[in-house]
């Protein structure tokens, strides 16, 4: 008989006070890539730190109060605690790699880049991320605080997150969505000097005014603020605005990136101002989404008296936009009649949303081809003078692909640069991978090194008997995965028998995980299904594959695919060698990236930006088998793993077919026998040779540290000082100024009368001459540029050399030109305009080429 109760007593726990510092451990989110803080929560008690997905937080809220006062009498426990409580504070004071390469007005502290992200992903304790996107962001933010790169992060505090993912009974996916509640959120609310938590706002159409509550993650050094709107100063509907990550229509989506964008700034400024510290000079957009910020930046300085084209300017020579998608549908894309009608057309002025910012000026910052569509991408990039894609190749591509906002520019002067993206070490890396990699590297501190000298300090048997745990922990965690997912499905237990048997511990293990979508691929190996059952029941080389990812909500396309695999994962006769596990996050990845011996990506290339979970692979000594695209496409292949031939073809079904075939060529001839080959000892050395070549060799190029150092080098400083040299409102002024001049003038330069030596002698220079008529431009505001290469089948001139020409009076301009190579060469030459503020003169998207 079931007993309702006539009263309810809510218990709280009241933690005793020698483990208060637990507290303090767990609202800094360095905890997730720390072992030994890690190991005290857990130490608590391991069942239910498992249970609660290891969150110290909830670990402190639902912990026995026995349990607690016993840890709180065992002076061997409370010692470890001190001890992490002063190793903390040690990291948080400590003079590190940014303090110790700049000078000490730049070290005193302040942040100098405020980094905006749709997403964010530190630890599933924190469900404000999807995939690749949110984990890229997550591991910028730790090696920035390993570094001690002054950063601030921006991101949006989701009250369901992303969702949970389950299957239905033929294989669809089927998504939940979750409440958070920030009381049980590793976050804290921002507070003014009273305790009152501190909100930003911001005006919607009809003078819709939303409240925007201020939380923030402690992420090592770095403070992560945190956007919410689902406050009681709200009513319902603006409420819902920070809801769910990528949720709703298109309306939905641009509210949630005025917040990102427009409320993280106003949100930058007051908890800079609440904690007493100076604003940061530099704008990072990690995509798109925050693109609304160079508005209210702007907006910022026509209130402290600045007209528009001197505050456009400023604001422009301090963001830099990191672009992560190869292919336009990617992109951000809103109804140009939508974003007037955010941006308060019509409104009375001091309704509008960036008050002072014309309107016509802000539409042209995101206009593209199509007159009817706002690009955020185009806006990013017409508003950054710095810009970047995330790996070598995905710059070129990009550089191609914004061409056409350059014209007149080749593609590969497009003013967009690469960083190739890179993974937290110390997050990612297993605890008895991390012991062989301190040998490999010496002994260094993994958090910052990138160095690794002596890959022979680990030897085979104990390299080999590492993998095979971690593939065994990978089986254990998939057949429980598997016997949850099937009785989800409608499965009894006693139908489930089979799932405790899955998989073998002792087989070649695929990995293949990522966010589902149609360019990457997800059936390419169901090709040819037949040939993949011969694989994976092989007698004497069998293959097994373990498979996650999720789809979009609104891809049908992707959940089809994803159906696809699934149905074929449930036939009865390879079940137990290929498995799809449903909720793929972090720490199911964490599982699959270790446990697996080969890590499979097989993209459309070039359709694959840079791709992260493949370096993860690599790092805990897996192997890669993957076509030439993103991140792989860089590295040294040869002796580091199996890249799948690409084929280009307008025929898409004819090259899939061939990429698959030779996918399976791969896998029968190359990967699997590879693997079998053993010694007397039942040791695959070559194996493990290739693994240690792997290992040793991509790993330091892989790093979020390395990646860091490169956006500190390459961007966050080149930005600051271009900032500074702006940051006067004079200064800026004439430089705005100057750039309508030159548009002004511009029509009035020609370029003529081109002599050169039409026969030379290689490794003899020549004269190259040109006549400039500038009008009224003088020598410094121009530079004549000669064009010299080989030239092409085509008869273009391939990778031409630009040499500079100096004035020699009355408007010849000149320079010499020589090559080492014998053959027909070309010559071409142009003006372009000149400037200290420029970082490249294609920003002003003048030039004029020679009359031919």
């Amino acid at each position: 008989m079931a007993v309702k109760p006539s009263g309810i007593v809510q218990f709280k726990n009241e933690l005793p006070n020698p483990l208060q510092p637990l507290v303090k451990l767990a609202h800094n989110l360095r905890w997730s890539w720390r072992e030994e803080t890690k190991q005290l929560f857990r130490d608590i008690d391991p069942t239910l730190w498992e249970q609660l997905d290891e969150d110290p937080k909830q670990m402190l809220l639902q912990a026995p109060a026995s349990r607690l006062q016993f840890l709180s009498c065992d002076d061997e426990y409370l010692g470890r605690v001190n001890d992490e409580e002063q190793n903390l504070s040690e990291y948080l004071s400590d003079q590190l790699w940014y303090q110790n390469t700049t000078d000490n007005a730049e070290a005193a502290g302040d942040p100098l880049v405020a980094y905006f992200s749709m997403e964010f992903g530190i630890h599933p304790s924190l469900p404000i991320y999807s995939g690749g996107l949110g984990v890229l962001a997550g591991d910028h933010m730790k090696s920035a605080s390993d570094l001690g790169v002054p950063l601030i992060g921006v991101g949006l505090l989701y009250t369901h997150g992303y969702f949970t993912q389950s299957l239905s009974g033929d294989g669809w996916q089927q998504e939940e969505y979750k409440y958070h509640d920030p009381a049980q959120l590793p976050i804290e609310a921002v507070t003014d000097e009273n305790g009152k938590q501190i909100t930003v706002s911001l005006t919607y159409p009809g003078a819709q005014k939303v409240e925007i509550a201020l939380w923030v993650a402690n992420v090592g050094r770095i403070p992560l603020l945190l956007l919410d709107t689902n406050i009681d100063a709200n009513p319902e509907e603006l409420r819902s605005v920070t809801d769910r990550l990528y949720g709703g229509d298109n309306e939905h989506r641009i509210k949630q990136e005025l917040v990102l964008g427009v409320g993280g700034v106003r949100a930058v400024n007051a908890f800079c101002d609440a904690r007493g510290i100076k604003r940061p000079s530099v704008a990072h957009l990690n995509e798109g989404h925050a693109g609304f910020l160079t508005l209210e930046r702007i907006r910022e300085r026509i209130a402290d008296g600045m007209d528009y084209p001197a505050a456009f300017e400023q604001v422009r020579a301090s963001n830099i936009f990191t672009t992560h998608t190869p292919v336009p549908a990617g992109i951000d894309r809103f109804d140009m009649e939508m974003v007037r009608r955010y941006l308060g057309e019509g409104q009375p002025e001091d309704q509008q949303l960036c008050v002072g910012v014309p309107i016509e000026k802000a539409l042209e910052l995101g206009r593209e081809s199509d007159p009817y569509r706002f690009n955020m991408a185009h806006m990013g990039l017409r508003a950054s003078q710095h810009a970047n894609g995330v790996a070598k190749l995905h710059g070129e591509v990009s550089r191609a692909m914004f061409a056409g906002l350059y014209p007149g520019y080749e593609p590969r002067e497009v003013p967009i640069g690469h960083v190739t993206n890179g993974v937290h070490l110390p997050t990612w890396v297993k605890p008895e991978m991390k012991e062989l990699i301190g040998r490999v590297a010496g002994g260094a501190d993994l958090a910052v090194t990138d160095t690794w000298e002596n890959p022979q300090a680990v030897k085979s048997e104990k390299l080999w008997k590492v993998r095979n745990k971690f593939r065994a922990d990978l089986v254990d965690v998939a057949r429980a995965a598997t016997a949850k997912s099937w009785a989800h499905r409608g499965h009894t237990e006693a139908e489930l028998a089979w799932t405790s048997r899955v998989l073998d511990p002792n087989v070649l293990t695929i990995g293949f995980a990522r966010r589902v979508s149609t360019y990457k691929r997800l059936t390419l190996m169901l090709r040819n299904p037949e040939r993949l059952r011969s694989i994976l029941l092989n007698k004497d080389r069998p293959v097994q594959f373990v498979i996650a990812g999720k789809a979009h909500p609104h891809d049908m396309g992707g959940k089809k695919l994803m159906q696809e695999i699934v149905q074929f994962s449930d036939d009865a006769g390879i079940r137990d060698r290929f498995l799809f596990l449903p909720d793929y996050d972090i720490n199911l990845a964490s599982y699959l990236i270790s446990g697996a011996d080969v890590w499979l990506n097989n993209p459309v290339r070039p359709q694959e930006a840079s791709g992260t979970s493949g370096m993860k692979a690599v790092m805990n000594g897996g192997l890669t088998l993957s076509i030439s695209d993103g991140w792989w496409d860089e590295m040294p292949k040869e002796t580091t793993g199996w890249t799948i031939p690409t084929v280009e073809s307008p025929d898409l079904e004819h090259r899939d077919y061939l990429e698959s075939q030779a996918l399976y060529d791969l896998l029968e001839n190359e990967v699997a026998p590879l693997f079998y080959k053993r010694d007397k000892n039942g040791i695959p050395q070559q194996w493990l040779d290739l693994v240690r070549e792997s290992w040793t060799t991509l790993s330091p190029m892989i790093t979020s540290t390395r990646m860091v150092r490169d956006y500190t080098m390459q961007y966050y400083r080149p930005t600051k000082h271009q900032a500074q040299l702006i940051a006067d409102p004079a200064k800026a002024a004439e430089y705005a100024a100057w750039l309508e001049y030159i548009k002004t003038e511009w029509a009035g330069v020609q370029i003529t009368d081109l002599n050169i030596s039409e026969s030379a002698i290689t490794a003899q220079e020549i004269k190259v001459s040109v006549r400039v008529d500038s009008g009224s431009l003088v020598d410094d505001e121009f530079q004549t540029q000669a064009l010299f290469g080989p030239l092409g089948s085509d008869g273009e001139i391939k990778d031409p050399e630009i040499i500079v020409l100096d004035p020699r009076g009355d408007g010849t301009y000149s320079a010499t030109i020589t090559t080492d190579l014998p053959g027909e060469y070309g010559v071409t030459a142009r003006v372009v305009p000149h400037n200290k503020m420029l970082v490249s003169p294609a920003e002003t998207r003048l030039i004029t080429y020679i009359q031919q």
